[in-house]
């Protein structure tokens, strides 16, 4: 569909987190832009209804932690796949990571990478930039190069910087500039486990993380932030003590914001039952109480945002003994889905639901490219950007693999049945994923 086309979606009930706006409203769509909510422009005539009466109609999911595997896997068609997957998700903005091959430390390489996102008409895509030379935490990159290229902060991704010298000057750096860096806290020397330490990994001759590895790292974090003043996005947070650091340092009026996987969230490791490779990801999969509580931390605002996590990995690289099997699993096509498991779970309204997966992750990513928060990113306004998502919150699906349209058909929740599904996808004024049952008439 044309981005000049004329939609309406209407009779939906209107979800906007932002605004804390929540009622049932037409939402009415004109080149790229929100032009009404509820009510429409003088003379506005729509080139096709949307009917979405009985569906919730909310800004487009903010994913921040995404690969897309490319640069690197440009033959086997990896963005094509993976953004149409993040479409049918409702994902309309995805923050994706520099650890690809070879890693987006150059402008170049992040100018192609957004490029070709761009020519796909689907969602719309947020490069970080690595925040060191082939992420080998040594020589720092030319950020303000890679700022100008489109990069929306720094990252070392789950590569290790084993020199606070060189983190410390990063930060300084990223401060002086007002860059954020995004890092994950992991100790590089005790963090080299396969699974999180306990009874569990004992028993099943699994070498452990131990939770020191997370609360170290943040330890370190923290000291260098009071000293930089730098602003930082702490990364899939694992464990009840982190969680518990990060309040403390919240409090304390440290510039600082997080977030947490879907698989944290969900599951323990537990989980991981007969060496289940599909169980194998980064961070490892903790006990119940720090999967308690993320769940409460997240509902209460210490952490700021849900993520998908969309790690992709073939076949081949899963299908290997726990210990060697790659980590990681696909994940954008259920972010939605399990945030409002999480929500329904937890007895936490829509609304604050839907914050967690749109307004908040916006505010984190946003200020890149000409769209931020300001042009409606992560929000339903008039005059902001069209990005919306309409989902069915009474319909069930069944997660299969085989019905996946991410390349990577490995994931945890393989078999559940989950709450969710999304209708339509629009993006920049674009129908970008229609279900197959979800047809109207023009």
């Amino acid at each position: 569909m044309r981005r000049d086309a004329k939609l309406l979606v209407r009779g939906g009930r209107v979800v906007d987190p932002a605004s804390g706006f929540d009622d049932h409203a037409d939402v009415a769509i004109a080149d790229g832009r929100i032009v009404g909510v509820g009510g429409r422009a003088d003379g506005f005539a729509p080139d096709r209804v949307l009917d979405a009466r009985g569906l919730v109609v909310c800004p487009g999911l903010v994913d921040l932690a995404a690969r897309l595997r490319e640069p690197g896997q440009e033959h086997a068609h990896m963005l094509e796949s993976e953004m149409a997957a993040a479409v049918a998700g409702g994902v309309t903005s995805l923050v994706c990571l520099p650890d690809t091959e070879p890693v987006l430390d150059e402008p170049g390489l992040v100018e192609v990478l957004k490029f070709r996102a761009g020519s796909l008409h689907l969602a719309r895509l947020f490069p970080l930039g690595a925040l060191t030379r082939g992420l080998a935490g040594e020589a720092l990159t030319e950020m303000t190069e890679l700022t100008d290229a489109g990069c929306v902060g720094f990252s070392h991704a789950d590569a290790d910087i084993r020199d606070t010298l060189v983190l410390h000057r990063a930060l300084q750096y990223a401060a002086t500039f007002g860059y954020r860096v995004w890092l994950r806290p992991n100790d590089a020397w005790l963090g080299k486990g396969v699974a999180a330490k306990g009874p569990l990994a004992t028993r099943m001759g699994l070498a452990g993380v131990p939770v020191i590895a997370e609360t170290i790292a943040l330890a370190t974090i923290f000291e260098l932030l009071r000293d930089t003043g730098a602003r930082v996005h702490l990364c899939r947070l694992s464990s009840a003590a982190g969680v518990e650091l990060v309040r403390r340092a919240r409090a304390e009026g440290l510039p600082v914001t997080c977030d947490v996987s879907v698989n944290q969230l969900h599951l323990t490791d537990v989980d991981i039952g007969y060496f289940d490779a599909a169980m194998r990801l980064v961070p490892p999969l903790r006990q119940q109480r720090d999967r308690d509580a993320i769940r409460a931390a997240l509902a209460d605002g210490t952490i700021d945002a849900l993520v998908s996590d969309h790690t992709p990995v073939d076949e081949d690289a899963k299908t290997l003994p726990f210990a060697e099997a790659e980590p990681g699993a696909t994940g954008l096509e259920l972010l939605l889905s399990l945030a409002l498991h999480w929500g329904a779970a937890a007895k936490v309204p829509l609304l604050d639901t839907l914050a967690r997966v749109t307004a908040r992750p916006a505010a984190i990513a946003g200020g890149s490219a000409g769209v931020d928060v300001a042009a409606g990113l992560g929000r339903l306004c008039e005059g902001g950007i069209a990005d919306v998502c309409v989902f069915d919150p009474e319909a069930s699906w069944v997660v299969r693999r085989d019905a996946l349209r991410s390349q990577g058909k490995h994931t945890p929740f393989a078999g559940y049945e989950l709450p969710g599904r999304v209708r339509w996808t629009i993006v920049d004024g674009r129908l970008a994923y229609e279900a197959a049952d979800a047809a109207t008439p023009c």
